[in-house]
């Protein structure tokens, strides 16, 4: 199968599985200068589902960069009104949004984190709009790979420049199920039927806290909300539209109590933030909040994300992936969160989400709050999954519930099929 044909596949199965593009809807898209094939297709693929406008935001990483190494701090606290006005007025026009993840992993190397905390927090302020009806799931939105250069190196250094970037956009086609023989579409309905087994496994244990152990170091137990939910794959927004908010994924998710965490945990992959490699770091929680923390590379960005805000300090998601997902069969190390943390069982700091509590997308940030649900400007997803991971449920009269034995879920009782990336067959 060409190249051409594999980026029409990826192109459909973004426009009508990711975004699910309603007709008459606009669609936003962000990505850099050097996506411009896969947004162009993209584009071709939502006017013939019916879009009503595409409207694309391009950026330059080199430009990117010499503006944060020419700006001072300061300036990177003001938001320009185009900007916000952008993301706002799209957001109330109820358009979805597609967001290509192509950076390369360390393209603000070096750079002084507090400006780009600075920025990053600026724009959660000034775009609150668009970031809360993404949040209430009012809008739909999707994040996919797109192979640039500079990352293919990174990923596959030992490569010449071709090669490395043929390797990455395989990698990718690969992670989002496009092959010679399948609809990708109806590999992804699929696939959802198979997070919807687990999910509703998990939501009927009534569970009360989760105990994580492996051989890196991490102890740590997480309590849940009461009326928590796990959530999977994709989600379905208020209006009744199921869309996938990340491809690839293959994770099961909670949005645990803000202040109900204990031990510590230690990172299994590199955290890619902000143009930043952050690596070897470990978190020490107590009542809920970070109370210690260390990072062999990258520890001031560690620091800046632990300092953006007060909620910054606490969980506001834990995430369940068998250490044998499809992603982790690729034997790639990404340097990327969309792709790595679908490799590995991850955790985030900063806000949770409203769909992991019942009830939770009709109320309010203050009402999520008060159930237990972390609010915060950041979301930081890291990996800590391992081979060894151990994770035990823990129930309302203190019994424990095997859910991870070495790595992956023990669901012995469940029928539970899973896609693999190499394999001939989609069928659950």
């Amino acid at each position: 199968m060409s190249f051409e044909t594999k980026l029409e596949k990826y192109a459909r199965l973004i426009v009508q599985s990711g975004l699910n593009v309603q007709e008459k809807q606009t669609v936003v898209i962000s990505a850099s200068i050097e996506s411009y094939q896969l947004v162009r297709e993209v584009t071709k693929q939502a006017y013939l589902v019916g879009a009503k406008e595409v409207v694309v935001h391009y950026s330059d990483e080199e430009v990117t960069r010499m503006k944060y190494e020419n700006m001072e701090v300061e300036d990177f606290n003001h938001v320009p009104t185009w900007f916000s006005s952008f993301r706002n007025d799209y957001a109330l026009m109820n358009a979805c949004f597609l967001y290509v993840d192509d950076e390369d992993p360390e393209m603000l190397a070096g750079i002084e984190p507090k400006k780009i905390s600075n920025w990053q927090r600026a724009v959660k302020k000034a775009c609150k709009t668009y970031f809360d009806l993404s949040d209430n799931m009012t809008n739909a939105w999707c994040i996919v790979g797109g192979a640039t250069q500079k990352w293919a190196n990174k990923v596959y250094p030992d490569m010449s420049n071709q090669e490395a970037l043929d390797s990455l956009w395989n990698a990718i086609f690969k992670a989002a199920k496009i092959d010679d023989e399948h609809d990708p579409v109806e590999l992804w309905n699929q696939h959802r039927r198979s997070f919807e087994k687990r999910v509703n496994y998990l939501n009927g244990l009534n569970l009360k806290k989760l105990y994580y152990k492996n051989s890196k170091g991490t102890e740590i137990t997480i309590g849940l909300n009461d009326d928590y939910l796990f959530a999977g794959g994709g989600s379905y927004l208020k209006n009744g539209v199921y869309n996938f908010p990340n491809i690839p994924t293959e994770e099961i998710f909670t949005s645990p109590n803000k202040d109900d965490v204990e031990g510590i945990v230690f990172s299994s992959l590199p955290l890619s933030y902000g143009g930043n490699i952050v690596d070897e770091f470990y978190l020490r929680f107590k009542d809920g909040q970070v109370i210690d923390f260390g990072a062999k590379e990258g520890y001031e960005v560690l620091k800046g994300i632990i300092d953006s805000d007060e909620g910054s300090k606490h969980l506001g998601e834990v995430a369940l992936i068998p250490y044998h997902s499809p992603i982790n069969e690729l034997k790639t190390l990404f340097y990327n969160t969309l792709y790595d943390e679908n490799a590995s069982c991850h955790m985030a700091l900063g806000i949770g989400f409203s769909e992991c509590i019942k009830g939770g997308i009709d109320m309010d940030k203050k009402e999520l709050f008060e159930k237990g649900v972390n609010d915060s400007l950041v979301h930081v997803d890291f990996m800590m999954g391992t081979e060894d991971l151990m994770i035990d449920g823990i129930l309302e009269d203190g019994s424990h519930v095997k859910i991870f034995e070495n790595g992956n879920f023990v669901f012995s009782n469940l029928d539970l099929g899973y896609y693999l990336v190499d394999s001939s067959v989609g069928a659950l």
